[in-house]
Formats: C-alpha cells, sequence, structure tokens
C-alpha cells in the first residue's frame, strides 16, 4: 500500500483541456493545442494539431512527453506536478495536471488531456521573491496585504516562525512602494552585539567611543526616504527601544556622541518570530513600541500550513540551481514529492530549499525520485533538537524527530509509514543509493530494487525514481518475470 499523501486525484476541474495528445510510448502527436498554451509559447492553435509532440514543444517544456508516458501506464489523472515553460513570455514555473483519456480502437495508442495552470505568485518577478510562491490561501492572503500595505507610510509588523521569509515580505513591500527606488537597508537585532547595536542603528560621532576613529552613518541615515528592516525585534534591547520609539514619534535620530537631532525619513518594517505580546507582558518589550509599531501586520504561515505550495516551490528552487549550476535538472517524481509534503518542516521554506539543493548537488540523472532523500530521512528521524541519543543511534533504532516550532513537541515531523517507505530499501547497492532516477535500467538494479521492496513492483518502481508503467515496460524490455527477478 502506497502511503505517500495522494497525488493522484479523480476530483478534478472540469475545464478544457490546453492541450490534447494522442500517441503511445515515444510517439506522441497533438490532437489540439488550446489558445492559453498557444498564447505562452508564442504560437497559434493552428500550428498543433498532427505535430509531434516533442518538435512543438520540445523547447518550451520538454517533459510533457514523458509525462504523457506516465499518465499513459495509470487510470488515474497525474496532478500538481510543475513544469518549466521556456516561452513567449520568459521562462516560468507552472503546475500541470496530466489526464489519461480513451484508448483507440486498436488499443494501440491513448489520448492525454493537459491542464496547466499558471500560480498566481509573487510581488515582483526578480529572484528575492523566491519564498513568496504558490496559490495557497494563506500566502495569497499574505499578498494581497503585500499589495494593500505597500502604499502607506505606516510601520508594518511582519510575524512567522523561523525560515517562512519575512524579510522577503518586508522587501516586496519595499519593491511596490513608492519608495522602491532608494535604499533597503536590513538590520538582524540579535545579530549585533548590545553594546553596538545603538551605534549601528543611529551612528557616531568621530571620538564618541574608544575606537570610534572617524564618524559613521548609522543604518536609518542609509535608509533615509528608504525602508529600514528590522529582523527580529522581540530581542531588541529596551534601551534601544526607547530611541527607536522617538524615531518612529518624531522622524529624527542622534548620533552616538552627538545632540545634535539629523531629521530622517524611514518607513520601517520588523520582524519576529516571537509573540510580542507575550513579551510586553514579561516586560521584554516596551508596550508603547508594540502599540506604534503594529499598526499594520502581515503573519506568514508555517510551510506545513500551505504544503499545495511545495511543488510549485520545488519547480523555483530547480530552476535556480540549474541556473547557478548550469545543469537541467528537470523535475522530481510525484512520489518525491509526495515525501516533501509529507515532513513538517519546523525550519519552512529555507529547510526546504536548503534540502533540495543537497539532494540536487547529488543528483545523477535528470529526474530526482524519493529515494533520494533517503539519507536526510535518516538524519531527521535520529536526530532531536537539542540532544543526539547515542545509544539508540548505535543500536539504529527509529527515534520519532521532535519538531522545534511551538505547541508541536509531540509530533513527528515525518509519519512511521512515509519514513520506512523509502528507508526499508537501505540495501540496495550501487548508484541506487542516495540516487536519482537512473537515465536507463539494467536488469541488475530492477531485481536489487525488486528484493528490497519484498517484492512490490510498485515500491520498487518508487525506490528507482519511475513510474510502475515505466518499470513494466523494462520489464517486457528484457523479458523479466517475478520468477526471474526473485531467482537472481
Amino acid at each position: 500500500m502506497n502511503d505517500f499523501p495522494a497525488h493522484i486525484s479523480p476530483h478534478l476541474p472540469a475545464r478544457i483541456p490546453d492541450l490534447v495528445a494522442r500517441g503511445q510510448e515515444a510517439d506522441w502527436r497533438v490532437v489540439r493545442l488550446g489558445p492559453r498554451l498557444a498564447a505562452l509559447i508564442g504560437g497559434s492553435t493552428d500550428d498543433g494539431s498532427g505535430r509531434r509532440l516533442e518538435q512543438l514543444l520540445g523547447e518550451s517544456l520538454p517533459d510533457l512527453a514523458e509525462l504523457a508516458r506516465e499518465a499513459a501506464g495509470s487510470d488515474e489523472p497525474l496532478t500538481g506536478i510543475p513544469v518549466r515553460l521556456r516561452g513567449a513570455q520568459g521562462a516560468m514555473t507552472l503546475t500541470v495536471d496530466v489526464v489519461p483519456g480513451g484508448l483507440s480502437e486498436d488499443y494501440r495508442s491513448r489520448e492525454v488531456q493537459f491542464f496547466f495552470t499558471e500560480p498566481r505568485i509573487h510581488a515582483g518577478a526578480d529572484p528575492g521573491a523566491a519564498g513568496l510562491v504558490g496559490t495557497s490561501p494563506g500566502l495569497q492572503e499574505v499578498l494581497r496585504k503585500i499589495q494593500l500595505y505597500a502604499f502607506s507610510e505606516a510601520p508594518v509588523v511582519v510575524t512567522g516562525e523561523t525560515g517562512t521569509g519575512k524579510e522577503l515580505v518586508a522587501r516586496a513591500l519595499h519593491r511596490q512602494s513608492p519608495r522602491s527606488g532608494r535604499e533597503f537597508v536590513a538590520v538582524n537585532c540579535t545579530a549585533i552585539a548590545e553594546e553596538l547595536l545603538e551605534s549601528e542603528l543611529f551612528g557616531h560621532e568621530k571620538g564618541a567611543f574608544t575606537g570610534a576613529l572617524r564618524s559613521h552613518r548609522g543604518r536609518f541615515e542609509r535608509a533615509d526616504r528608504g525602508t529600514l528592516f528590522l529582523d527580529e525585534i522581540g530581542d531588541m534591547p529596551l534601551r534601544t527601544q526607547a530611541k527607536l520609539l522617538r524615531v518612529l514619534e518624531d522622524g529624527r535620530i542622534e548620533r552616538v556622541g552627538s545632540e545634535t537631532p539629523l531629521l530622517v525619513d524611514v518607513r520601517v518594517v520588523a520582524a519576529t518570530n516571537v509573540a510580542l505580546e507575550q513579551a510586553v507582558g514579561q516586560g521584554r518589550f516596551r508596550a508603547d513600541l508594540y502599540h506604534r509599531l503594529s499598526v499594520l501586520r502581515i503573519h506568514l504561515p508555517p510551510l506545513r500550513e500551505r504544503r499545495e505550495d511545495i511543488p510549485l516551490l520545488v519547480g523555483h528552487f530547480l530552476a535556480e540551481f540549474n541556473a547557478r549550476y548550469q545543469r537541467a535538472l528537470r523535475r522530481l517524481t510525484p512520489e518525491a514529492v509526495g515525501l516533501l509534503q509529507a515532513y513538517l518542516w519546523p525550519g519552512n521554506v529555507r529547510e526546504l530549499r536548503n534540502v533540495l539543493e543537497r539532494v540536487y548537488v547529488e543528483a545523477a540523472g535528470e529526474v530526482i525520485g524519493a529515494r533520494a532523500f533517503s539519507e536526510w530521512i535518516q538524519e531527521r528521524q535520529d536526530f532531536l533538537p537539542g540532544d543526539w541519543n547515542l545509544e539508540a543511534r548505535s543500536r539504529r533504532q527509529p527515534l520519532p524527530v521532535v519538531p522545534q516550532y511551538p505547541l508541536a513537541t509531540d509530533r513527528q515531523l515525518l509519519g512511521a509509514p512515509a519514513q520506512q517507505e523509502v528507508l526499508r530499501a537501505e540495501p540496495v547497492a550501487g548508484r541506487l543509493r542516495h540516487s536519482t532516477r537512473p537515465a536507463e535500467l539494467d536488469p541488475g538494479e530492477i531485481r536489487r530494487a525488486y528484493l528490497a521492496t519484498g517484492g512490490n513492483l510498485a515500491a520498487a518502481a518508487r525506490l528507482l525514481g519511475v513510474h510502475r508503467a515505466t518499470l513494466y515496460r523494462y520489464l517486457e524490455r528484457f523479458g523479466l518475470t517475478r520468477a526471474d527477478l526473485e531467482s537472481g
């Protein structure tokens, strides 16, 4: 039984397909090219009929023929698959639902329909908005508020767990504001020693303290007529909070060592991963500063609450890595994406990006399967934040992973069924370990995967990073039966 979250759903919206193709194996012909897809690739609806799928769309959407083959071997649609389009409007990440249709009269070919979704992403199109990718209601509310608040001069407090992308929201607010032509200045209030924070924010005069050999413009002066982003403001020292309050009240700063006020015109965006209300109650945060800052608020939901965005984030990050590493890795298998959606992501989008970059660097092929994440799963399975249980690790006993986010300390990061689906295949050797889907399978690899999964062909296909229909075609090509696989 497949314990991964379903990526295959019988409930698809009734709409006109953007592309209809008919064929088998590697030979797919376009039956109809819809107007939306034609516009995206810079073509015409009359261009497609009868042409080979790879001839028409091989450069714009190189994955379609393979997806058609996978869908044709299934009785269920494939949904939410991220694909990269290189079209008339530039490169973008889409999601596609691939729906298998009926067989031809001679049962030799099958119709497949493609439904594309162009995600409503981004406050801005540059790579800085990478974490603001998705169509989930929670993220769409964030983007709605960014558009509303960008033209206000009022302070904004952005809340959310570590790694959700609070600085991305601040940058998006700046990009869409009338201040976009001026500087965006970021300060992490916990990264600067308390005795230096005031000097860093407000500047200092020459000789103001030991080591002040010349005058220094602070972050507020640098951000004049622009935006100042104060990250982790909940940890700002109380003395500095008092000075910040004065700046917000009258727009004046004083450099350390000076009594001359300087006028500054700065919009402040602050971020915190702690509850400021609770910090006020504990006396760690000034109540008057809290009320002065909290005019506008944006809350970034954690990634575990918008898992439907993970396929789009995967596609976006793969495109980013391809550009950086000059490679052409195309996608993750649906099973691999399902594995990522089963995880709780205490580190949120930042953790997702780091995990993807790790398997990307280790990948040998063009498609990453769930097996590529096995080493990472084992690490997360063994790790309890703040404590390594060395005795249990030496016995290689599975441990529940305790997440670091609040109110969820008893939940596993990844459910045991999903863990075991990947980890039980540990004996598979060679390039199947820590690996991606190979370009071609050989009988030895198929046999090892079959034995490692206890004779379950569906699980063996997932381990190999291919669709089960593709595995069946390999078995037919090599003339392998179950008896052959079991006998070795």
